[in-house]
């Protein structure tokens, strides 16, 4: 087999040739415009999950608090500490919050029930307004005030 040093013209190009280089850009920009709504859906379903984990564990823990309290005056300032705490754990603002204690008799009676009701504004990311909030999660607890002290 023999090779010729001289080929000829070089032929002239083809569609396919011009277009060389054009599927990284092409990706890049779809890539880009595809993944950043996905990320932000993915960080706003996680805001709304740790608001939901925040809103249990602080309803949770303020009927504990104030079924166990000696008082009603100090049971309320407890409770709300109480779900403070638990929604700073979560990294979200007591300002988010809203807490109803509703007792169905008398509060503290031995044997009587507490229930505390919470209600989270979730704070979705990236909104230019703090307190922006489109999602409200709320969950509610029930104790049972010890009958024997």
């Amino acid at each position: 087999m023999r090779l010729h040093a001289d080929r000829g013209p070089a032929p002239a190009p083809t569609p396919a040739d011009t277009e060389a280089g054009s599927a990284v850009v092409e990706f890049i920009f779809l890539g880009l415009l595809l993944m950043v709504p996905v990320v932000y859906l993915v960080m706003a379903a996680g805001q709304v999950q740790a608001a939901s984990f925040a809103a249990v564990g602080a309803a949770d823990a303020a009927a504990k608090v104030y079924a166990s309290a000696p008082g009603t005056s100090a049971a309320e300032q407890r409770a709300g500490d109480a779900a403070e705490l638990a929604l700073g754990d979560f990294g979200l603002p007591a300002e988010a919050m809203r807490m109803e204690i509703s007792c169905p008799a008398q509060c503290l009676q031995p044997g009587s029930t507490v229930t505390v009701r919470v209600q989270v504004d979730v704070p979705m990311p990236g909104l230019p307004w703090p307190g922006a909030s489109a999602v409200t999660v709320d969950s509610e607890s029930t104790q049972v005030v010890e009958r024997f002290g």
